[in-house]
């Protein structure tokens, strides 16, 4: 066993803490990965504080991991020690539904085991999260990261920068296409700087006018204050996709309006109340509404050599391991541009 240390939460309600644990060995298979950063996503927080209900105590939260590979099973060919690895929320699957033979495992039809707050397939031990010194994962599930990458500012590619790249290359989205980005946070920037590179043109869909500046300077186009009924109504049949990012409840419809015939409202987040919209929304200009989870291992690392050619990371603002329970808080008062990174050798 790997001894290891980490902050937990061991409750919904108490705020992360210490915690020394034991990761499993390192299989024929497996890389051991000393972690150098770990990204902090509002996920992270749902999953702490028991927020989707399937919580597994004690809980070690991260899933946009990135560190170097110290150790390395007899059976892996992918990593060799001192290479630099990174790791997702996706950590396993069946290996053998559909989904998972055809390079899509972020669908497995047997459910996936993510990297934090499950437990392994074979029951044997919970999945202990990022917030930690160090990682034991299959090959199969972990990505190269490139040499051209700065380390802190690329460990949100790995659940923001995949989440929002995987849908754009589903629609195919390219030069000639007119994409709206609704809420401008963790994912919404990386959706702004994705489609960007992927030669489109971006326009960032906000109730805040204070973000006006922050997106034009992130690469949009345009930016669109949409609490205007004047601005919604001059956007009716403008967008070919929308990324929706926002996690709380809002009005789908208001987005829908806005796509051409034959357009798609991608959904990237998780609102806690059910989505809702109007048939007719979609049904008279064959619009589409497409859910993305995160992407696979195979698009994961298509993903990061992507953003390696076009000079893509997150913005962040790298803490100390002591100071998590505030970024907490300060991510749910929107209080981060766009995204918190924790320094691992501060633990």
């Amino acid at each position: 066993m790997i001894p290891t240390k980490g902050y937990a939460a061991h409750d919904a309600n108490l705020p992360l803490s210490p915690f020394e644990f034991e990761r499993k060995p390192v299989g024929d298979n497996d890389i051991l990965i000393a972690i150098l950063f770990c990204g902090v996503c509002h996920t992270d927080i749902h999953v702490a504080r028991n927020e989707w209900g399937n919580a597994v105590y004690p809980l070690v939260p991260g899933h946009e991991i990135i560190g170097r590979v110290i150790a390395v099973g007899k059976n892996v060919r992918k990593f060799k020690p001192d290479d630099i690895a990174g790791a997702g929320y996706l950590y396993d699957s069946c290996k053998s539904c559909d989904s998972c033979t055809s390079a899509e495992e972020q669908y497995c039809t047997k459910g996936i085991t993510a990297i934090m707050g499950d437990v392994e397939r074979d029951n044997s031990a919970p999945t202990y999260g990022g917030y930690s010194s160090h990682l034991v994962i299959s090959e199969d599930y972990a990505v190269k990261v490139p040499e051209a990458l700065p380390l802190a500012a690329a460990a949100p590619l790995l659940c923001a920068g995949i989440t929002t790249y995987s849908p754009l290359k589903f629609v195919k989205a390219g030069p000639g296409h007119k994409i709206g980005v609704a809420g401008l946070g963790g994912l919404g920037h990386m959706a702004v700087k994705i489609g960007k590179a992927l030669g489109a043109e971006i326009t960032v869909l906000s109730t805040s006018p204070g973000k006006r500046e922050d997106a034009l300077q992130l690469g949009a186009h345009d930016f669109r204050l949409i609490s205007s009924k004047e601005e919604i109504k001059s956007l009716q049949g403008y967008f070919h996709f929308i990324v929706d990012t926002i996690a709380a409840d809002h009005d789908y419809n208001r987005y829908l309006h806005m796509l051409k015939k034959d357009g798609a409202l991608l959904l990237v987040a998780l609102p806690e109340a059910p989505v809702k919209f109007t048939a007719g929304a979609a049904i008279f200009q064959r619009r589409s509404i497409i859910g993305s989870l995160i992407g696979s291992i195979r698009e994961t690392q298509e993903m990061m050599d992507f953003c390696a050619a076009h000079q893509i990371v997150a913005d962040v603002e790298v803490i100390p391991i002591s100071q998590i329970n505030e970024a907490f808080e300060r991510i749910i008062k929107g209080d981060v541009h766009y995204r918190f990174v924790i320094d691992m050798s501060t633990l």
